[in-house]
């Protein structure tokens, strides 16, 4: 399940990954999720469909990648990026 808006209450989002059939799993195939976010915003100095002078590339879509973790099995959407080279970027 995607959860696209994180500004939601946390005890509606621990009721979400509560009706899941793993809820630890699927809390951290979340909390995976955010930090690559993070990290690839951080890396093109602007965050998804964000439009700065900034901005050092682009993101280009997913692929999907298997994380075998002691919790279990997920699969997860890792971001692909697009660099644009430019002075901003070094």
């Amino acid at each position: 399940m995607i959860y696209p808006n994180s500004n939601l209450p946390l005890e509606k989002m621990l009721l979400q990954f509560m009706s899941e059939d793993d809820p630890m799993l699927s809390m951290l195939k979340w909390l995976c999720e955010k930090l690559m976010e993070v990290e690839v915003g951080a890396k093109l100095n602007a965050v998804k469909s964000e439009r700065t002078d900034e901005r050092c590339g682009y993101q280009s879509g997913y692929r999907v990648r298997r994380y075998d973790t002691r919790m279990g099995t997920m699969y997860l959407f890792v971001p692909k990026l697009r660099r644009i080279h430019s002075v901003l970027c070094q």
